[in-house]
């Protein structure tokens, strides 16, 4: 196989991939999974039986997201996700900004879902009684070296692994959810609980805001549902089957996400005692599995949380690497991150996108966090880096859709869009109002994250080269 160049001389990426492979490259970078395995024992910590309201939101919030961006996908086609559809719609500046934070979200993400690996190993080891506990740091740093190996393969290998991967492990967790369901509803569950709606009961006190905080964690595990976008330049027919993949991406987790809610808070029992065991919990499948099928299971899913956490981490370093090199490219550089292997993919911006997933490691590590701390910490600011993207591509759609000319989109769903933009804003001020340390620190090291972005943006000459990147996407669209 081999690479093809722009007629300016920069070199593309291959069209090869269908709307599985880049249905199964979103699910992959989402990795529901092991998303269930910590995030849903998150929002319990909130909303306490009522944990279900937390996905229901983030849902919501997620599927009016998705709107721009299937919407502009089936008009801009380009690896670099937002980098392109706001610089289309919002100007080449903002475009290179967006790009900048969608880069950020994702290689801390990748570090977050490697640190957790170490997490789940240690689970493992205790559960097969194995006297063993290697640093989290050491396990994170070979997990990370495995990982940039597969990234590597081309690019139809990656989705296949990232496809593979999540669907044994999907497929196990949803027998243990209907096992779970199934013997609370027949009434022979362990403990003699039994099949109720309790799980839509709030905590007395419980208001908007409560629920806010707590859609947090079911909006990070959507994080990533817009990664098949980068797959752009590497589709048969990106304008047909990029939207497709969203859909099918959103759709599918969604439905998991609500099943194994449900049946985790269940499953545990919704008694203030079974609360608290759900809340403290460190391995809920572990603790589920266990006890409604038997220890194989447990450690059997403890194994696929791992396999998960690996597809989550291929996924946002590989997606961390297309959007760096179209930022490269369409900042007018011709080697280094802007160059391609010979198997297509952009390796130059997958090993940068490593080494700064390996920095985030190596700083956690020094400040003595622990890995459950040190995995919630890069995550946070993966997600805050990605709700400002999400921000700019809900704009620029806004313009695009609405107020440009190019489409016949009618005019009351504008009101689409305009809601997303209202839930977005809320998630963010959850992310940084409020918060104690280390937490309260994030916003900001985001900002400064982004006003480097910014400045780099104002480089001379860059506006224009960004611009003439573009125009490969959509010469007609392009504002100033």
């Amino acid at each position: 196989m081999t690479t093809t160049k722009t007629p300016g001389g920069t070199e593309t990426l291959h069209r090869e991939l269908k709307v599985t492979d880049a249905a199964a490259f979103s699910i992959g970078l989402i990795g529901p999974v092991c998303v269930m395995a910590l995030l849903g024992v998150g929002a319990a910590g909130i909303l306490g039986r009522g944990a279900t309201y937390a996905f229901v939101f983030a849902l919501v919030a997620v599927s009016l997201v998705a709107y721009g961006f299937v919407k502009l996908s089936r008009h801009i086609a380009h690896t670099g996700s937002v980098y392109a559809t706001v610089g289309i719609t919002l100007g080449p500046r903002a475009g290179f900004v967006a790009g900048w934070a969608l880069f950020l979200a994702y290689f801390t993400i990748g570090a977050g879902s490697t640190i957790e690996i170490g997490l789940f190993l240690e689970q493992l080891l205790q559960d097969l009684g194995i006297a063993f506990a290697p640093d989290w740091l050491v396990v994170a740093v070979i997990a990370l070296a495995v990982v940039l190996v597969v990234s590597r393969s081309q690019v139809h290998v990656i989705t296949r692994v990232l496809l593979t991967a999540e669907l044994i492990g999907a497929a196990l967790v949803t027998i243990l959810n209907l096992v779970v369901l199934v013997r609370l509803g027949t009434g022979t569950a362990p403990g003699g609980r039994g099949l109720s709606l309790d799980f839509l009961q709030l905590p007395a006190g419980t208001d908007i805001n409560t629920i806010g905080a707590a859609a947090v964690f079911g909006f990070l595990a959507f994080a990533g549902f817009e990664g098949a976008a980068t797959l752009g330049e590497e589709s048969s027919n990106p304008k047909r089957d990029i939207p497709k993949a969203l859909k099918i991406a959103v759709a599918i987790v969604g439905v998991f996400y609500l099943l194994s809610i449900v049946a985790q808070t269940l499953g545990y029992g919704t008694s203030d005692a079974d609360v608290k065991r759900f809340t403290s919990a460190a391995a809920p499948y572990g603790d589920l599995g266990r006890a409604f099928v038997g220890p194989w299971l447990a450690d059997l899913l403890t194994v696929f949380a791992i396999v998960s956490l690996f597809a989550i981490s291929i996924g946002t370093l590989s997606g961390a690497s297309r959007v760096l090199f179209a930022l490269g490219r369409g900042a007018g550089l011709t080697h280094g991150v802007a160059e391609v292997s010979k198997t297509g993919a952009p390796t130059t911006a997958l090993l940068v996108s490593g080494g700064l997933a390996a920095l985030c490691m190596v700083i956690e590590r020094l400040t003595g966090a622990a890995v459950l701390d040190a995995t919630y910490w890069v995550l946070t600011i993966g997600t805050i880096g990605l709700l400002v993207a999400y921000v700019l591509a809900t704009l620029g759609a806004i313009r695009f859709l609405f107020f440009g000319g190019r489409t016949s989109t009618p005019r009351w769903q504008i009101v689409v869009p305009i809601l997303a933009i209202v839930l977005l804003g809320y998630t963010l001020y959850r992310n940084a109002v409020g918060l104690e340390a280390p937490y309260s620190w994030f916003p900001y090291l985001v900002g400064v994250w982004l006003v480097i972005g910014i400045a780099i943006s104002f480089r001379p000459g860059l506006k224009q080269q960004v611009a003439a990147d573009l125009s490969s996407s959509d010469p007609k669209a392009i504002v100033p």
